[in-house]
This record gives C-alpha cells, structure tokens and sequence, in this order.
C-alpha cells in the first residue's frame, strides 16, 4: 500500500467510531470537544453510517451514502467520483476500518439549507498489514440533502504521526 493509500485509509478510519458522538451533539449538549448544530445532525449521522458500513466491510452500502460525483481529496490526491473511488481506495480503506479502531475527540457540524459540513478530530490506532498504526486524524466532509436523504459529495482527510 502506497503511503497515499495508507493516510487516506488511515483518514478513512476517524469516522468509524461509535455514531453516539454525533448523536450526543447533535441534541444540544454542550461539549468541549465542538458541537454539531441539529440541523446538521442528520448529515453528521449520515457520515457516521458511512464509517459503520466500511468497518463493517459493506462497501456497497459505504458508496450509498457518496454523491455519484463525490471529490476526495488527501495528502494532494483526488478521486473524482463515486466510481473512482470504488476502483481504487475502497476495498483498502473497508479493509484497514475493520482492522483498527478509530476515535474521534472533536466533532463540529453546520447546515445552510441542503448543505452541511462536518469537521472532525480523532486518532486511529491498532495493527494494519502486521505494521503498528497511531495516527491523529482530521476529516472534512460537505453533504447535500436530495429526495432519498444527505449524500456525501466531498472529503478533505489528513493524518499524522502523534508528537
């Protein structure tokens, strides 16, 4: 695995904590660690089943929640598209998901109409392709609300190595 596929695996990984972090916010508790405001907490909840299902290894239901033209940006890379995405990172990212576990310890989440954005801050450890994996992890994902519910349409992940 490329150290591109890896950080962005790794990346990947920072939403597959439990969906009650988002859910917490969500309903108004004032929490250090930021605040996902209700309109967005369907967005943000939608992120979070889209974690669940690539820790769970259902990457087809992983690409239910991406736009068909979803843009996923790392480390200076993109995929382009829904399909792109499918062909290359997906298998790899559902695959280190169920190998690691990733928290995540600030979460914030805003929504203008039928558009969110979600930010947030964790750190995935565990063991990946027999190599120790610790990395803090930052994630941003902007969402658009459609007929059938919110579709992610672009990912910003970044990781590093904890100081």
């Amino acid at each position: 695995m490329s150290r591109t596929s890896l950080a962005l695996v790794l990346s990947f990984a920072v939403l597959s904590a439990t969906p009650a972090f988002a859910q917490d916010h969500a309903h108004g508790h004032d929490h250090a660690a930021g605040s996902v405001v209700a309109e967005a907490a369907e967005a943000a909840t939608t992120i979070d089943a889209f974690h669940a299902a690539l820790k769970a290894g259902d990457t087809a239901g992983a690409l239910t929640f991406l736009a068909p033209d979803v843009m996923i940006f790392e480390e200076g890379g993109a995929e382009r598209s829904r399909d792109e995405y499918a062909s290359h990172h997906l298998g790899s990212d559902a695959a280190f998901a169920a190998a690691s576990e990733a928290t995540v310890t600030r979460r914030s989440g805003w929504a203008d109409g039928d558009v969110a954005w979600v930010t947030s801050e964790g750190r995935t450890t565990g063991q990946f392709n027999g190599r120790a994996v610790d990395r803090l992890t930052t994630e941003t994902m902007v969402l658009k609300r459609h007929s059938d519910g919110w579709r992610i349409h672009h990912i910003h992940w970044s990781s590093r190595a904890p100081r």
